[in-house]
């Protein structure tokens, strides 16, 4: 019987294409490729039959005459569609001291456009050294953005003076079992627990980084010798491209619908996407990291080089490298990633991780006028999306107050400090903390910048959690595996009395009203308020200051813990109600001091700000011990006049009232107070029958006034 023999498929009809847009994009007839490798002299496309393939079925030499225009390599090939798994390899000069490149015939690269990357057989040690890695290799997959129906959903675009940031991990938000989720650690995840977020009432979620990372990364070992892994996500590889590990499925190809489908139903719900993003440094680290793409293809317009030795990286980050983002293909390619997210997810805002690092020109000096900043400052599409600037980098780059540009908003870390230090009771902040409830116009006033350049908080993901803050006097790092060293040594937290959990019932009431204190602060502030997931149920970390390596049950969220907490989850969802109930609490003006200050009308003279001490009119500014101070706010859009009593003291105060503010005060907040008294919702208010109020020690009062029927 004679045998026969399946005939080869045809080899794809591949012409040269076009050099915009970069990356990957299919249309009728097959897919174009583009990328960025201004010194390549040899580029191969590669493609693959899967995502588990290990060698490709087809490899595609460019011809420079016919596939490159400039510093652009490109071609077209029919028949290619959605799906198709794809990677690059690429050969140039060689490398050397003065030269900057680091081509490697031998690496698979990713494409820095891809919208979506599959690592299936990712080996990360394999990608170092000179060996060949094409078995061992990450590669991108041609994605279709066309077909998905978004319901006419769009960016919400919430006035900044009204947005309520909740900080969160889309892994650690539920990867514990007791999240009881379907899709633990997942976007979907995240979609589940909607309904407990707009219960609490806050307008925005800050994701921490979703860009594509290696979770597989291993950084360390710790005491007991198990690997410790990249959890927080702060060393991207695929800017345009979703994390795989944060899909139902990383197998079909369904990253960017899962994310989309994220955005959408907390926009039904009335909450902004704000992304966390990392511009400033990647996950190839330093000159012994791995070849993943950037540095295969241009290393040296990427990233930062040692003038004297170009083979060595520049680290301002901590990460092994510096991006060099003010070079222009860079500043190209982030402008574009920024477009993206926007026009194509219906992203509402970004958080830029060490955002001063972008402000580096040639050589790592800080630029006046940083192009890529500005770029983003003026840009058309960005133009009603939040921009929320971490004003410093390494170096000592520290530019809170001063960052490029107006429209940024900027974590203002002088307000996390003084309130921590206020509220565990140190003496002689009274300016400060006055400053910080008024939107810090000692930081933003001078240059034409509003209360909402500022965004608040005393918690983020770098540090204690709210509970560790007021639990432990310093941190608590050995799980990390550095022998304790990682992590800020100073966090102006306290105890109060003893240092970590505790069973003494004097102490840890004390840790609760001081955590109401911390909230209620915060949400009396103008300005932009963020809140760190699981604080409103006492999340802790066990006093890890620097959970980036635990990806385990020390940062994720326990949802057991959220159903013993029901009255502290109260009393952060009725504050956050009050902020949103009073435009004096969240006015996008700095105070004046006069009557017309924050646009009030009625004619009875009041400015808009009045400050005290436990007598009126009589603050201790310059007393270096007081802990005790009161302020009187003028209602705006018709609400009622607020005052407001902090006392840090160890003692009880008698607060001196207002008595020119109409028929007396009510009691709004108490923080003094078990639950439900501690806030009171607006059919609960209490009469005050007094001229004065005792404030308890460390307690926040909020009074507002019974107008005048007259």
């Amino acid at each position: 019987m004679r045998r026969t023999t399946r005939p080869a498929p045809p080899a794809p009809v591949v012409t040269p294409g076009r050099a915009q847009p970069l990356g990957a994009r299919p249309d009728t007839d097959g897919v174009n490729f583009s990328v960025f490798a201004e010194h390549a002299t040899r580029v191969e496309l590669l493609l693959f039959d899967g995502h588990d393939a290990p060698a490709p079925s087809r490899v595609i030499t460019l011809d420079p005459d016919l596939h490159r225009s400039y510093q652009f390599w490109h071609c077209h090939v029919a028949g290619l569609g959605a799906g198709q798994v794809y990677a690059y390899r690429m050969d140039g000069p060689a490398g050397g001291k003065d030269s900057g490149h680091r081509f490697s015939p031998q690496k698979v690269l990713l494409d820095p456009y891809a919208r979506a990357n599959v690592n299936t057989l990712w080996e990360r040690l394999r990608a170092g050294g000179p060996e060949d890695n094409c078995a061992y290799s990450m590669r991108s997959m041609v994605v279709d953005l066309d077909g998905y129906d978004w319901e006419g959903d769009e960016p919400l675009r919430t006035p900044h003076a009204d947005t309520v940031i909740y900080e969160l991990h889309v892994g650690g938000l539920t990867a514990s079992p007791s999240s009881g989720v379907a899709h633990p650690g997942t976007f979907a995840g995240v979609v589940e627990k909607i309904p407990y977020l707009k219960e609490l009432g806050i307008t925005a979620v800050e994701l921490l980084p979703v860009f594509d990372f290696d979770e597989r990364q291993v950084l360390r070992t710790g005491p007991d010798g198990a690997p410790l892994h990249n959890y927080w996500g702060y060393d991207p590889f695929g800017f345009f491209a979703p994390h795989t590990a944060y899909c139902s499925d990383q197998r079909q190809c369904t990253h960017i619908t899962e994310f989309r489908d994220m955005v959408k139903a907390l926009h039904r719900a009335g909450i902004e996407v704000i992304l966390d993003v990392v511009f400033t440094h990647t996950s190839e680290g330093d000159e012994n990291g791995p070849t993943i793409s950037f540095r295969g293809q241009g290393n040296e317009a990427y990233y930062h080089l040692w003038p004297q030795d170009r083979r060595r990286y520049m680290d301002f980050t901590g990460r092994g490298n510096a991006v060099n983002a003010n070079h222009p293909a860079v500043a190209k390619f982030i402008i574009e990633c920024l477009h993206y997210w926007v026009t194509e997810h219906h992203v509402d805002g970004f958080r830029f991780d060490l955002a001063s690092e972008l402000s580096r020109g040639a050589g790592g000096s800080e630029m006046e006028v940083p192009p890529v900043l500005w770029a983003i400052e003026f840009s058309g599409v960005l133009s009603e999306t939040k921009i929320i600037a971490e004003p410093w980098g390494g170096g000592g780059l520290y530019q809170v107050g001063r960052f490029p540009g107006r429209r940024w908003a900027q974590w203002n870390a002088p307000y996390r400090d003084d309130v921590r230090r206020f509220v565990r009771g140190e003496g002689g902040l009274l300016r400060a903390v006055a400053s910080r409830l008024g939107g810090s116009p000692d930081l933003f006033g001078r240059g034409g910048e509003r209360p909402t350049n500022s965004v608040n908080f005393v918690t983020s993901h770098d540090g204690f959690t709210l509970n560790d803050l007021v639990s432990y006097d310093v941190k608590h790092n050995r799980a990390n595996g550095e022998c304790d060293a990682d992590g800020a040594v100073e966090n102006f937290s306290w105890n109060c009395g003893v240092e970590g959990p505790t069973d003494a019932p004097d102490v840890e009431r004390l840790r609760l009203r001081q955590i109401k204190n911390h909230t209620a602060l915060l949400l009396l502030s103008r300005g932009i308020p963020m809140l760190l997931a699981g604080d409103e149920f006492r999340n802790s970390q066990g006093g890890n200051n620097n959970a980036h390596c635990q990806d385990n049950a020390v940062s994720w969220l326990d949802w057991d813990q959220a159903e013993k907490e029901t009255d502290l989850r109260r009393f952060f969802r009725e504050m956050i109600a009050l902020r949103k109930r009073h435009r004096a609490l969240r006015a996008p003006q700095f105070f004046s001091g006069r009557p017309d200050g924050g646009g009030r009308s009625d004619g009875r003279g009041h400015p808009d700000v009045v400050w005290h001490g436990t007598r009126l009119e009589q603050p201790g500014w310059d007393d270096p011990a007081a802990r005790a101070l009161a302020l009187t706010l003028v209602g705006l859009d018709g609400g009622p006049d607020l005052h407001v009593l902090l006392n840090m003291d160890r003692t009880g105060l008698d607060f001196e009232l207002p008595t020119d503010r109409g028929h007396g005060w009510l009691r709004l907040v108490d923080t003094a107070l078990p639950s439900p008294q501690d806030v009171l919702p607006p059919d609960a208010r209490e009469m005050v029958d007094n001229t004065t109020y005792r404030a308890d020690g460390h307690s926040v009062v909020v009074l507002a006034a019974l107008p005048s029927t007259g």
